[in-house]
């Protein structure tokens, strides 16, 4: 597996343990419910993604997956983030949610890309790994998919996928493009979400 594909996934496990944990404490969840809220938001997406690949899942193979997402949990409540002021709470949500959304748009892509899926292939297993776990997070509390409400969330994963197949298509899958491909998205999706962008809705 390509360095660029690991670092990718650690920093969504990390981004997404912490916008799951926020998640459960803001429905007021237990011990238990904190973890599960964060294990199903930080693997979830990456579980099914494997299933649909018919392979193992990576975090149940390899051993930073489950790691990293104990030790962001653990640090997370050493460090008291989740008290911080609502605002700030607010932000720190938006930003680690971001993050794990455009990192893990970014490895479901890749994967797709390696098992040779067409660019359809590509972009639901992009969309799928990003939001899916996520979603079985929000069923699992009882609250509406935040795909289905949010403004311009899954549209990052569709757009992080798209580029990532015209790279591919040109040959110009590398570190830098793959950074640059993150950098775009984030700020994209932090732009969209402080102006109030959405998709147009039918009435």
């Amino acid at each position: 597996m390509p360095e660029y594909f690991i670092f990718a996934d650690i920093i969504g496990i990390i981004a997404f343990s912490i916008s799951g944990f926020l998640i459960a404490i803001k429905n007021d969840l237990d011990i238990l419910g904190i973890l599960i809220a964060s294990t199903l938001t930080a693997l979830g997406g990456g579980i099914i993604r494997d299933a649909i690949l018919n392979s193992a899942p990576f975090a149940f193979t390899s051993l930073y997956p489950a790691s990293t997402l104990i030790i962001t949990i653990f640090l997370v409540y050493i460090l008291k983030i989740y008290k911080k002021d609502s605002i700030e709470q607010k932000w720190l949500f938006v930003m680690s949610d971001t993050i794990g959304l455009v990192a893990f748009s970014i490895t479901g892509a890749l994967l797709a890309i390696n098992a040779d899926y067409n660019f359809f292939g590509v972009v639901i297993l992009s969309f799928i790994t990003a939001v899916g776990g996520g979603v079985t997070r929000d069923i699992m509390i009882n609250q509406v998919p935040t795909v289905l409400i949010s403004d311009f969330y899954g549209s990052i994963a569709v757009i992080v996928a798209l580029i990532l197949g015209v790279l591919q298509y040109f040959g110009a899958i590398n570190e830098f493009s793959i950074i640059a491909t993150a950098l775009f998205s984030i700020t994209l999706r932090l732009v969209a979400y402080q102006k109030k962008w959405h998709l147009p809705k039918l009435n």
